[in-house]
This record gives C-alpha cells, structure tokens and sequence, in this order.
C-alpha cells in the first residue's frame, strides 16, 4: 500500500480519462489497462464516486448524470457515446470547410456517434433554416456551429443560438463582445497565425510589410489583431493594410494588384502577406508576369494554405489547423453531453502552422 500511494493520483486520472472518452469504463478492462488489481480499481472508483466524479454501476463506472445527488440515477438516464447524434452546421462545403469537416467526421467515428452535416452561406436567414432543420427533426442531441456573425443581427443571432433547446459548440467562430451566455467555441488562433507570419519575415531580413485582406471574412478581424501586435513587438510600420480581394475572380483584379504594387513601390514594401491562398495566387500570378521576382523583389505569404503549394513559385503560407479544430469539436461536444453541467466551459484555441516554401526564402548560392 505505501508504495501504491505516489501512483493513485496518477492511476485515478488516468481512469477518468477512460470514462470521459467512452462514457463507461468497467472494472476488468481498467484492471488489465492500467496493470493492477480489480480491487485496487474498485478502491479507485469508490475514492472517485466519494468526490462526485463518477457513479457507481454493478462492474464498473459511468459518468455523472445531471441529477441531484439525493436521487439515486438509473442506468438508462446515462447516455452512452454510441447513442449520440450531433449535427453539424458549416457555411461552404468546398473551401477550407472540407478539412473541418473530416475532422469532425473522424472524431465521430474513432468515438461512436453519428454526424449529421447541412450546408449554409454566409448568411444569417439561411443558417437558421439548416439549424432549424436540424431541431425540427429531433434527431440530434447537440449542434456544431459556424454561423455568419458579422453586419447586422449579431446579437439577435448570437441569442437565438443561446435559446436552442440543445447545446451547441461555436466552430472557427467565437462571440464577438462579451455575453453572459455559456456558449462554448473552438477554433484556429488566427492571430498567432499572422504573428508567425510577420515574424518569419522579419527574421527574412524585411523590415517594411504590407497584409491584403480579404473582404468580408469572419477570418479578418482575427488576422489584423494578430498584425499590430506583431508589428508592435518586432518595431515595424503597421499603416500598411488593404482590406480588397484580389482573387482571380474579382473584376478588375489586375487593376487593383497593380495600385497595390504602387503602393509598395512608394513605401518601400519588400514583402506582403495575402490573405487567403487564391488572392496570393493571383498576386504571384501578376508579379511574375511583370517580370518581378518573387522573393528576390517582393517575398509573398498567403494565408489558409488550402492550395498555395500549388503556385509558381510554390507560396509560404500558413495553416490553420482546419482538421484538428473538426475533431476537437466533436470531443468537445461528447464529453459535454455525457458529463452535463459537471463539466465547466470550454473555448479553446488550437495553434496553426507555418509551412515555408520558396516565395519567402531567399536561396543562397554555393560557395
């Protein structure tokens, strides 16, 4: 027993990790898994059940429900991962989403449940018909969540989301302004994102920087908060900022390209980071083909790395980490529903990564 007791901290934990991943852990398999005797787990689920974190079944342990503790709890009132829906609401499902998506989608089979996926826009009235869909058809037992929360309507949108009858998880959103509503999220630290950015470029040598936003994405407010803070700490200008796409599709977007590039010239820009993978494109597109040399001339970073791999030269670009944030969600969601109130709130950011290629690396020659 003495030498057992440094390890029972350990041990214990280790076992609520189980429960919390599968809803229901019984003696035997924690007994193999954990390498020590069924009494020895019996003592730890009795501590455990001691504290409120657990309850007792006959062989083993579920996860608290959210009765009171005076009310002895059925085992019928325990949900259990494998009766689990969750629905799942994203605003386009052929660019950045699908990444998000498979996440979510792994997640749900690697834990059990099932995963309902509607499609919206950018758009308030179109998100509430999916999610309404979603309710209506009293199937789903929680909602994964990326409505449009910006232009007018924010706060009617973000308290209409609070009164859903089933809890929901903000993905790759969060609330823009302080509520007192519980709503939980988990998305992309964006602004670390854009910090990596600008830091990569500094330690490039570039000590003028210009970022390219595009318009209207949720995405922007995030990128901008993580630029000032960069250009604060490292001492660079921070006045350059376009808020335009330039995007293949945009009309007139070699016009718009070309007052940028002005622009640079004027400022003694050596570097810009473009906001999202097709503006940077279409940005590499028209400096090559003025015959400026990218980095040599302009160094260039593109933001979601969804297909900047892909240009000439390939673009550095950062990546949110799209998938991981679909999984993380789904657990999330899960250990939500089968813990209840126990479990406090959780809004959680997931870090992304800086994936450096030649249109920011200058190559050195042979000696």
């Amino acid at each position: 027993m003495t030498q057992d007791r440094p390890f029972a901290h350990q041990r214990r934990e280790r076992l609520m990790g189980e429960l919390r991943r599968h809803g229901t852990v019984r003696v035997r398999d924690l007994a193999r898994l954990l390498e020590v005797s069924e009494l020895t787990v019996r003592r730890d689920i009795a501590a455990l059940a001691a504290r409120g974190l657990l309850t007792k079944v006959h062989g083993g342990a579920t996860l608290p429900t959210d009765l009171h503790p005076d009310q002895a709890p059925a085992r019928r009132n325990h949900p259990t991962a494998a009766s689990l829906t969750i629905g799942m609401v994203v605003p386009s499902l052929d660019y950045y989403w699908p990444r998000v998506v498979r996440g979510a989608r792994a997640a749900s089979a690697a834990l059990g449940v099932q995963l309902q996926l509607r499609g919206s826009s950018y758009d308030q009235a179109e998100d509430r018909r999916q999610i309404s869909r979603l309710i209506e058809a009293g199937q789903v037992q929680g909602l994964l969540l990326a409505p449009t929360l910006d232009g007018g309507g924010v706060d009617e949108m973000v308290d209409w989301i609070s009164d859903l009858p089933v809890p929901t998880i903000m993905v790759e959103r969060q609330i823009p302004h302080w509520t007192p509503s519980r709503l939980e999220w988990v998305r992309s630290d964006h602004a670390l994102g854009l910090e990596m950015a600008v830091r990569h470029l500094h330690e490039q040598g570039h000590r003028r920087v210009g970022l390219v936003l595009s318009e209207g994405s949720p995405t922007s407010v995030h990128l901008v908060q993580g630029w000032f803070k960069a250009c604060e700490e490292l001492d660079l200008p921070s006045d350059f900022v376009v808020r335009q796409g330039v995007s293949l599709h945009v009309p007139g977007h070699r016009q718009i390209i070309e007052g940028i590039l002005d622009r640079c010239r004027r400022s003694g820009i050596t570097a810009l980071i473009v906001h999202s993978d097709p503006d940077a494109i279409s940005v590499a597109q028209y400096l090559t083909e003025q015959g400026i040399a990218i980095p040599d001339d302009i160094a260039l970073v593109g933001y979601d790395d969804e297909v900047a791999h892909l240009a000439q030269p390939a673009i550095t670009a950062v990546r949110p980490p799209k998938a991981r944030v679909g999984r993380v969600a789904v657990e999330m969601m899960v250990s939500r529903l089968l813990e209840g109130r126990r479990r406090p709130g959780q809004r959680v950011l997931v870090l992304p990564e800086l994936n450096l290629r030649e249109s920011s690396v200058k190559r050195t020659e042979p000696p």
